[in-house]
């Protein structure tokens, strides 16, 4: 027969273990959101779901990149939650559209970068298209030194791949070049290799790189808000039709004017909020 003292004991640790299990929330209780997709998007998404997660532990939320057509593809195919792109579905190959929801959550800017040594900080659109398309293939054609132009080009189905070529080429092809698969990785190259070229997220633009003026505009936020600078494009959460309320209620933070004033203007990106302006999926500004 149990004594008092061990009697009180073994109650004691039912009712820690309890409390333990009732703070941290078991895991197998859990709503588990899983986003992929756009590298462009992934460090807002990713300390958006970390500071969502402190008041929320009823949510598990991981995030990965992959790009804006992997992000697409495994949404469709249900592999996942959330799919992040920044284009547009309608315009991404064997996607279905129709069967998504569109959340904009913020907008990117997007600005050629040099390595810091060609010394050229501005150049005209039909000059960037030529460098792209191979027609400009040395910077002193441009101002810059003698010396080649490297082109680092994103992979195909990168949104910000896709946002440069709708803005620039204009329909043209670019030059067989260097891919990559992130923007992350085109910061490390450009930034060590002499020649190179190549674009990038505003958010991802820093004083290891030389970003360059079109036409003698800025890249900023100011002259996307307003359509100045072109190259820009929506950050997308895309989710199935049939989305639950919990990642209802995580996009809805995303898009909160708590996190458009803090956590998208820290990390680079521009608040959907300041927008003056509206692009469709055609390119076109409506308004």
């Amino acid at each position: 027969m149990l004594n008092l003292k061990k009697f009180i004991a073994i109650i004691s640790v039912f009712i820690i273990s309890g409390a333990l299990l009732t703070a941290c929330g078991s895991s197998s209780s859990k709503t588990k959101i899983t986003v992929v997709g756009s590298t462009a998007l992934q460090p807002l998404v990713e300390e958006t779901a970390n500071e969502y997660q402190e008041g929320n532990n009823n949510v598990s939320i991981t995030v990965q990149g992959g790009g804006s057509g992997t992000g697409l593809s495994q949404l469709q195919s249900k592999a996942v939650t959330i799919g992040n792109s920044d284009v547009f579905a309608e315009n991404q190959n064997g996607i279905d559209a129709k069967k998504m929801i569109d959340h904009k959550v913020a907008v990117v800017g997007m600005a050629p970068v040099l390595n810091k040594s060609i010394g050229v900080k501005n150049l005209s659109m039909s000059q960037l298209r030529a460098i792209f398309t191979g027609e400009i293939q040395n910077w002193k054609q441009v101002g810059g030194k003698n010396q080649k132009i490297e082109v680092i080009n994103r992979v195909k189905g990168s949104g910000t791949r896709a946002t440069f070529e709708d803005n620039v080429l204009k329909g043209k092809s670019a030059i067989k070049s260097q891919e990559q698969d992130s923007n992350g990785t085109v910061k490390r190259i450009v930034a060590s290799t002499p020649g190179a070229i190549s674009y990038l997220a505003f958010s991802f633009i820093d004083k290891t790189l030389q970003p360059v003026s079109i036409d003698n505009i800025q890249p900023n936020d100011k002259n996307v808000e307003d359509n100045s600078w072109k190259i820009w494009s929506y950050e997308h959460m895309y989710t199935n039709k049939d989305i639950n309320k919990e990642t209802k209620k995580f996009l809805e933070y995303v898009q909160s004017k708590n996190v458009q004033n803090s956590l998208v203007k820290k990390l680079g990106y521009i608040s959907i909020h300041n927008m003056k302006v509206t692009k469709d999926d055609k390119n076109k500004i409506i308004e």
